[in-house]
């Protein structure tokens, strides 16, 4: 592989895919991704309720980084280390700007002639409250460029931040910046003395903080440790990520693979380009940790390598080398972060296949965002926010938050199931990338959870990515209730292997009733899709799953289509009806599936030598004459279902209302048939088909309660 209305009787339950979680602070993201823009590109507004603060004096300044001075630990392979960006300044029209080319080539060429890091620093800065004890010291880290798998851009600004209570002298919070508005900081509430630690993500920057007893290594939960390293509040998103701290992490440092890409610009590899002649491949993340896209895997990846540490920064004392503190004053001048829009593209699986183009613009300068003049801004935990403004009346706790979330994990073929026929789902151990369309910066995924936090209310599409695997792609609706936040089904988002991937489409516009949902579920392992559908689209299956798919129109009634994609690359349901003639001739398909599976265990017997040999299953399958044998009345009962079934289907489609129940009737009985066969054959059939015959009876009863029920035909 290449590196590089009214519930029905028997209708399946469904949740929300969205609903709103309440909590203090409406305050957005710190980190990597674009910072400029109206108000600061965070989500932070334009400021103009912010409580009043006030830089602090020189001295005050000084004295509370040196105290707080973070000691910086950095992955074995990061090539981009904190710096001033000054010496790569220049004059534009009598303003001072960093060029995105000029930083990256400078800097590159620096550690290369210099065989070290390039003017190591830590800008600093401290705001006071004007009507609470409370200072903030702040650390901003700068360096040239960010290359964090599809989320790279020029220039790259990073924040941690020290709350002090100036009655005690005593730290409140410690927050350290995380990707963008929507993925949660790490945050740890009264840290007590212990000085904060950085443990910085290879490439992005991103900041998860060390304060256990282990510092070079990320504890999410206490793990044996003293202490965990952040304090954020737990999620529970319908029991899929029930208790998992939201917090971005160190995901390679948590046992999960974070595959890296190529950055490019007008088609070429950034290394490649005339501006930047001292950039090399080697001056990018290593090839061992890259893949050349997303598309190019066929599987999700297995062999990329953990996180290790390497060089350690620090103010003073012992480390690989010392960092200068300078007054973030003596950078302010700089006007503007420069360089050409970096792109990435996420593939959609709609109807007629396409793609979201996200641009990543260069950041904006810290001093044009809110968070620089009102570091509460910045607090993404609600429980965190909630404790300052309850502890420093001057500080808002905020409003409530919408906020998606999705635990993501992968489909694949169930042992349970006959081959080819049944699926499960089990817990990735690779990070993915989530896009929002009406928020144009991609997310990572942290520990196998997708939170995007700050969602506007109304109707998205969110769409997952991952290395390896097919694109998911779903609509959701983020309402402004109180209650827990879900997205996918059950809380899941399952990714498929692009080998193993097929792709099911949905022609809408090929149906007389107007759609407004899609599910799909395999026999096995349950509903694995369940979405807004808003005209044509698609959905990546797992080819070795059997599946119902389920519409549902703007009257509430329902349709349903049985899929078996095995070898076929594409399945297209063009004609997706509701009401009773499409859930009729679904009872009929799955039904005669059954049947055939069935029959053809009685027919393997029947080629043995002996006509009364043991099948696979344990019992025996009956003699090939006289009595039908137990596994063969199985077959002719759901040949009789089938049978009722299908003329069903025709007198709906003939208008014959009474007529189509009277036979729906008649299903409802042959499946009663049909379980007592069932469970006479039960020890005649292999594993497989027994476990299977099982699930499809329960569907089809279900499908037959739901077709007498349609008011449709």
């Amino acid at each position: 592989m290449t590196r590089e209305g009214p519930e029905r009787p028997g209708r399946p339950r469904r949740r929300d895919l969205l609903r709103a979680v309440a909590g203090a602070g409406a305050a957005s993201l710190a980190g990597c991704s674009v910072l400029g823009g109206s108000g600061d590109g965070n989500g932070n507004g334009d400021g103009a309720d912010a409580p009043a603060a006030t830089p602090a004096g020189e001295d005050r300044a000084r004295e509370l980084a040196e105290r707080f001075a973070p000691r910086l630990y950095f992955d074995s392979a990061e090539l981009w280390f904190p710096t001033d960006p000054r010496p790569y300044a220049s004059d534009s029209d009598g303003e001072t700007v960093v060029d995105g080319f000029d930083a990256m080539n400078g800097y590159t060429r620096r550690r290369k002639e210099e065989s070290g890091l390039p003017d190591p620093t830590v800008f600093f800065r401290a705001v006071e409250y004007d009507d609470a004890p409370l200072v903030v010291a702040q650390f901003w880290l700068y360096a040239a460029f960010d290359q964090f798998t599809t989320n790279f851009h020029w220039h790259d600004w990073e924040l941690l931040q020290v709350f002090v209570d100036t009655d005690s002298g005593a730290p409140v919070l410690y927050d350290a910046s995380s990707h963008s508005r929507s993925v949660p900081n790490n945050e740890f509430l009264d840290p007590g003395e212990r000085r904060p630690r950085l443990l910085s993500e290879l490439g992005s920057h991103s900041s998860a903080l060390s304060i256990n007893d282990r510092p070079e290594q990320f504890d999410r939960y206490l793990d044996g440790g003293d202490i965990a390293d952040v304090t954020n509040s737990a999620l529970d998103a319908g029991g899929v990520l029930e208790g998992l701290p939201v917090a971005y992490g160190l995901p390679r440092d948590e046992g999960f693979r974070l595959p890296y890409v190529v950055p490019e610009l007008d088609g070429a590899p950034l290394y490649d380009h005339e501006r930047l002649p001292d950039v090399e491949r080697s001056d990018l993340v290593p090839p061992e940790l890259t893949v050349r896209s997303f598309d190019a895997l066929d599987a999700l990846p297995t062999d990329l390598p953990a996180r290790e540490t390497g060089v350690v920064l620090d103010h003073e004392g012992d480390a690989d080398a010392t960092y200068s503190l300078v007054p973030m004053a003596e950078v302010e001048d700089v006007t503007e972060f420069t360089g050409p829009q970096l792109s990435f593209e996420f593939a959609v699986p709609g109807f007629i296949e396409d793609a979201v183009a996200s641009h990543i613009t260069s950041v904006g300068t810290p001093w044009s965002q809110p968070r620089y003049t009102d570091p509460v801004a910045d607090v993404t935990d609600p429980t965190h926010r909630a404790a300052l403004a309850e502890r420093y009346e001057a500080i808002e706790p905020g409003g409530p938050l919408a906020t998606i979330a999705a635990g993501i994990s992968e489909a694949v073929e169930s042992a349970d199931a006959p081959d080819g026929e049944g699926l499960t789902t089990q817990s990735t151990t690779v990070e993915a990338v989530a896009l929002l369309e009406s928020t144009p910066v991609a997310m990572p995924t942290f520990r196998g959870a997708a939170v995007l936090r700050e969602v506007p209310a109304g109707d998205h599409r969110l769409t997952v990515n991952a290395a390896g695997a097919a694109p998911h792609s779903e609509r959701v609706v983020a309402g402004e209730s109180a209650e827990a936040t879900v997205a996918g089904v059950e809380g899941e988002i399952p990714l498929v292997a692009r080998r193993d991937a097929v792709r099911l489409g949905v022609d809408a516009d090929g149906a007389e009733a107007s759609l407004e949902r899609l599910a799909v579920e395999d026999d096995f392992a349950g509903r694995l899709y369940d979405a807004p559908l808003d005209g044509p689209d698609a959905v990546y299956v797992h080819r070795g799953g059997a599946f119902t798919t389920e519409v549902e129109d703007t009257d509430g009634e329902l349709g349903a289509f049985r899929v078996n994609p095995a070898d076929e690359a594409e399945v297209t349901i063009d004609r997706p009806e509701t009401g009773k003639a499409s859930l009729a001739s679904f009872l009929a398909d799955i039904s005669n599936e059954t049947a055939a599976a069935v029959r053809g265990v009685s027919e393997e017997s029947d080629d043995s030598e002996d006509g009364n040999t043991t099948t696979s299953g344990g019992g025996s399958s009956g003699p090939p004459d006289g009595d039908p044998g137990p596994v063969r009345g199985l077959a002719r009962a759901l040949e009789a279902v089938a049978s009722a079934a299908g003329r069903a289907a025709e007198a709906a489609q003939a208008g014959d209302g009474a007529a189509a129940d009277r036979r729906l009737e008649a299903v409802t009985n042959g499946l009663e048939t049909v379980a007592d066969r069932l469970a006479e054959a039960r020890e005649d059939l292999p594993g497989g088909v027994g476990r299977a015959t099982e699930r499809r009876l329960e569907q089809a009863r279900t499908r037959s309660e739901q077709a007498i029920a349609a008011g449709k035909l």
